[in-house]
């Protein structure tokens, strides 16, 4: 048998076998992306209920900036464990300080700030507009292609939520305004920021990245979260308040941001986005397990409505991988 065609056979099966291997290890990773996703969610969904405690004694901007300076403090330390800190292109520290603002700072303060001036049915509602966002960015910007799937597992999921949370649970009126037009405004903060930080993110690693990104934002954040403190008598301050605020940068930063950054350099923004629209469905599984509410019809069809639009978007969408 001539060396070529042996050659040429050999080439073959280990070509065909290579891609066996990725196909594996995308799916792999895709089946991780969606786990990660979901431990976000969770971590993100017990904020709002945690952080009533806190913002009873102190102001939002405060919150922010603890929670902010925190979750910098631990992705500092973790990253210098692991060994270099440093980006691999100097260009990349003013991207991810570009992407701070958009990420953390604006995110957060519109977010905690628009949530004290607003209703929770608002936040909860407007909160729809956030995967929307990020899909009309990324096919501006060409980071999403259009597929029919992906835009109605979209919309369902929205529909979902709205039937979740019932419109006429919510309350536009004169004293929400300005908390609602943040809300918005943090919705397509955060858009821009889950679709123009993938490249970025996958070059320099999940950890190194959010661990400048936090940086940035403490840097903004802690100095006008220790001016909103100066009129707070600290040591009167609950142990409660201080467990609230433990809770606010790990749990509810720290840990989500992380495997946010993560999945994110495996899969389309899209799909990172839209698993945003399981929070509401989350909290209404915690309220049943820990207060013993019922669970009614709407609950159903709207739960159906989510996890299926999840579906659309996630099905057979991992990003490629570099």
């Amino acid at each position: 048998m001539p060396a070529g065609y042996i050659c040429q056979r050999l080439c073959y099966h280990r070509i065909s076998y290579s891609k066996f291997d990725l196909n594996e290890n995308t799916s792999k990773s895709n089946i991780g992306a969606v786990a990660a996703l979901l431990v976000v969610q969770a971590a993100f969904g017990t904020f709002p209920v945690i952080a009533k405690s806190a913002l009873a004694y102190i102001s939002s901007t405060a919150l922010v900036g603890f929670r902010v300076g925190i979750t910098a403090v631990v992705f500092y330390l973790f990253q210098r464990s692991r060994g270099d800190i440093f980006l691999k292109q100097q260009e990349d520290y003013v991207r991810l300080a570009i992407l701070s603002l958009f990420g953390v700072t604006f995110n957060q303060l519109l977010f905690v700030g628009g949530l004290s001036l607003t209703t929770a049915s608002n936040t909860s509602l407007l909160a729809v507009t956030i995967p929307i966002f990020a899909l009309f960015i990324g096919l501006y910007l060409g980071a999403e292609k259009l597929h029919a799937s992906k835009v109605v597992g979209v919309v369902l999921a929205a529909a979902g939520v709205i039937l979740l949370i019932d419109p006429r649970n919510a309350s536009f009126s004169n004293q929400t305004t300005l908390g609602d037009l943040m809300i918005v405004a943090n919705s397509l903060s955060y858009g821009i920021y889950v679709v123009t930080s993938k490249e970025t993110i996958m070059r320099n690693g999940a950890v190194r990245s959010m661990t400048w990104i936090f940086l940035f934002a403490a840097a903004i954040c802690v100095p006008l979260g220790l001016f909103a403190m100066a009129r707070v008598q600290i040591t009167e301050l609950p142990i409660e308040v201080w467990a609230a605020i433990l809770h606010a940068g790990l749990v509810a930063t720290a840990v989500p941001y992380l495997l946010n950054a993560w999945a994110l350099a495996r899969v389309n923004p899209s799909m990172v986005a839209v698993f945003i629209y399981l929070q509401p469905l989350i909290g209404f599984v915690m309220a049943v397990v820990f207060l013993g509410e019922h669970i009614g019809s709407n609950f159903i069809l709207a739960a159906a409505a989510i996890f299926l639009g999840v579906f659309l978007v996630t099905k057979g969408r991992a990003a490629p991988r570099n």
